[in-house]
């Protein structure tokens, strides 16, 4: 995959000089001095383990759009939105290797899910306060400073566009060190898969607790070739369909549809026959 992704870069992806857009600032332009303090100029180089770094990228990775609807704000600045798309491509694409290699038993549909967990807003809001990112945030002189420091959205909006300035400033083996030390060694992923493949014992569980008949499985379509086929699998309670699952194997399909059955328990008043 390494050398895979270092063919690519090395014609697709050109490196942070030859970019002809607002991070080609200089290192001592005024609005280094002016956005980016020593302390956070210091932190940034910490956290990216190297300390000639390309401050413009890392401004621009920290700039809340709040900043650039200021008034005083210079027309040259930009906000992270940009380097959020392309950080969360590259997480997407990391993650999802990972994913691939770690549970190679896994169908596609539990590696998405899996996958849907870790680079949640949620998680990746918890994975920024991990690293003290809010407290470097630029934020507008007339937004509520307080409020965005701790919001969910703009903490995990932060993340990923640090990942993207990572990605463009010292490529994809650099971003691919910093989730893993940020966010894989972090994440419990036996407790993620336990907790995926355990849609049958909640239904189960459910079911015992408010006195109801067990779930009942069934085959309700197959479909392809014999080397190829799928089954789709429906799942019901006193004979009320709860939810179905399509997949290659019987046993993937029925956690589909048991998954399918606790997102409509949970979301509905079923009246119980």
């Amino acid at each position: 995959m390494e050398q895979f992704w270092q063919k690519i870069t090395s014609f697709a992806f050109p490196r942070t000089e030859e970019i002809s857009i607002s991070y080609k600032i200089e290192d001592n332009h005024p609005l280094i001095a002016a956005g980016l303090s020593e302390k956070t100029i210091t932190y940034l180089k910490r956290l990216v383990g190297v300390t000639g770094i390309n401050l413009p990228i890392y401004l621009t990775a920290l700039t809340h759009r709040s900043v650039v609807h200021d008034p005083a704000t210079p027309a040259i600045i930009e906000s992270n939105q940009r380097l959020e798309f392309l950080g969360d491509s590259v997480l997407d694409l990391l993650i999802s290797e990972y994913l691939f290699k770690r549970f190679p038993e896994n169908a596609e549909g539990e590696l998405s899910s899996n996958r849907a967990k870790i680079v949640n807003r949620k998680s990746l809001a918890a994975f920024a306060r991990s690293i003290g990112l809010g407290e470097h945030l630029l934020i507008g002189d007339s937004a509520d400073e307080h409020k965005i420091r701790s919001s969910e959205s703009a903490l995990a909006d932060a993340f990923e566009s640090l990942i993207g300035a990572i990605y463009l400033d010292r490529g994809i083996q650099d971003a691919s060190d910093f989730i893993s030390h940020h966010i894989i060694d972090h994440v419990d992923f036996n407790t993620i898969v336990a907790a995926e493949h355990n849609y049958k014992s909640r239904l189960i569980e459910y079911t015992q607790s408010h006195h109801l008949a067990p779930p009942v499985y069934s085959v309700m379509e197959e479909a392809g070739a014999e080397h190829e086929k799928t089954f789709t699998i429906g799942v019901a309670c006193t004979d009320i369909l709860l939810g179905q699952g399509t997949a290659q194997r019987k046993k993937d399909a029925e956690q589909l549809a048991a998954k399918e059955a606790m997102e409509r328990i949970t979301e509905e008043d079923i009246e119980w026959s």
